[in-house]
């Protein structure tokens, strides 16, 4: 169910976002940025600042990902879960595009429906001993009730834009937005359900065992102010530490029209 594939998913944001995809081979990602990317990604506020004083266009940077942990090379950058140029992108979508509405575009010289499809892109956060983070692109249909995981594979596919073409029309969602949002939440809740927790169990293990360190150490101190204010300030780091939680984050999403009825 998740988007394991990192380099497509960056992939689709930076062709989403009109930049240049010049090589993307086996974890290999290079991208000609644009100016609006530019000034989200590469920090360069004083550049971009005297080029435009001076009247010049300026040059967007190219940034090389890599993707595939062997094919670090020590120039460019290696991506992943975790690493402060995903969580920048992440926060990029988060901020400046939480929720959009686009149409798929069609050439057509008779009606044609277009389906309403909420698509939503969730980050899960696993914490406790270890963390990780995965992402899952669900769309629903609002009409029927159809599901599709791993939607943004095939929104990659489509042409989109802001405008409804000429001949189309949409259908208007049986579905409302708020029991969308719960049936995805419901799909979401299963999906953990069903996985393993033995890293749950991991951390549980190792946070008892922490504590009887903790407890140990304090042994015979229990009465001095001082010391119990210590052991209670521990103990609730021990917890905070280890203490297995997962929560859900909404990165971004939208009202896609669509030609697909969700039947096939």
């Amino acid at each position: 169910m998740a988007i394991s594939n990192l380099n497509e998913f960056l992939e689709s944001y930076f062709t989403a976002h009109n930049c240049d995809i010049i090589e993307n081979n086996e974890g290999v990602l290079k991208i000609q940025l644009n100016e609006k990317m530019d000034r989200a990604l590469m920090n360069r506020p004083f550049y971009w600042h005297y080029v435009k004083s001076m009247g010049n266009p300026g040059q967007p940077m190219q940034l090389t990902l890599i993707t595939a942990p062997e094919k670090r090379d020590g120039k460019n950058e290696w991506i992943h879960f975790g690493s402060p140029r995903l969580q920048q992108i992440l926060g990029h979508l988060r901020n400046h595009e939480k929720f959009t509405r686009l149409f798929e575009q069609v050439v057509a010289n008779h009606n044609v429906p277009l389906f309403p499809w909420l698509v939503t892109n969730v980050k899960i956060s696993y914490q406790g001993k270890q963390k990780r983070d995965e992402i899952i692109s669900i769309g629903l249909h609002l009409v029927n009730g159809s599901m599709r995981i791993e939607m943004m594979d095939r929104l990659k596919e489509k042409s989109l834009q802001l405008a409804i073409s000429d001949y189309c029309y949409t259908i208007s969602p049986i579905i409302k937005l708020k029991s969308g949002f719960k049936r995805i939440e419901g799909v979401l809740d299963s999906y953990i359900n069903n996985q393993s927790h033995d890293w749950a169990e991991e951390s549980l293990k190792t946070m008892e065992e922490e504590l009887k360190l903790v407890q140990h150490f304090y042994s015979g101190k229990e009465e001095d102010e001082e010391f119990k204010d210590d052991l209670r300030k521990e103990i609730e780091e021990v917890k905070m530490r280890y203490t297995p939680r997962i929560t859900f984050e909404v990165i971004n999403g939208g009202i896609f029209y669509l030609i697909d009825d969700g039947n096939n």
